[in-house]
C-alpha cells in the first residue's frame, strides 16, 4: 500500500511498509554550527547524495538533532531497505573523512502500516 503526497507540485509516492531501516550517526563534531564552520564543502557534499537518494525513493526523511551541548552533533536517516541504508553510510562523505564517531542501523516498526 502506498501513500501519494504532494509537494510543489511533485508527487512523491511513499511505501506504507511493515519495517524500515535507520541510520544513527554520532559525528566528531560538536554542533552543528562546528560542522558548518569546519567542513562547509562536506555539509553540501553530503546535502547533495541525501536529495539524490530521497528522488530515488530509499532515504524518506534524515536530519541532524539540534544542537545539544552535552553531545556532539548526532543525525539519522530513514530509509526503505537495509541495502539502501548500508550503502548510504558506507559512502558518507563524513564516514569517509573520518569524521563519525560511531554509527548503527536499526530496524524500525511502522506501526501504520
Amino acid at each position: 500500500m502506498h501513500r501519494t503526497t504532494e509537494k510543489e507540485d511533485q508527487t512523491m509516492t511513499v511505501p506504507r511498509q511493515r519495517v524500515y531501516y535507520v541510520v544513527f550517526v554520532v559525528t566528531s563534531y560538536e554542533s552543528f554550527d562546528d560542522a558548518i564552520a569546519r567542513s562547509p564543502d562536506d555539509i553540501a557534499a553530503h546535502v547533495a547524495r541525501s536529495k539524490e537518494l530521497h528522488a530515488s525513493g530509499t532515504l524518506l526523511m534524515g536530519g541532524a538533532f539540534l544542537n545539544n551541548p552535552q553531545e556532539p552533533l548526532s543525525t539519522m536517516a530513514v530509509f526503505t531497505t537495509r541495502e539502501a541504508a548500508e550503502e548510504y553510510i558506507k559512502g558518507d562523505p563524513f564516514v569517509l573523512k573520518g569524521m563519525v564517531r560511531t554509527w548503527y542501523i536499526r530496524e524500525w516498526a511502522n506501526m501504520f502500516a
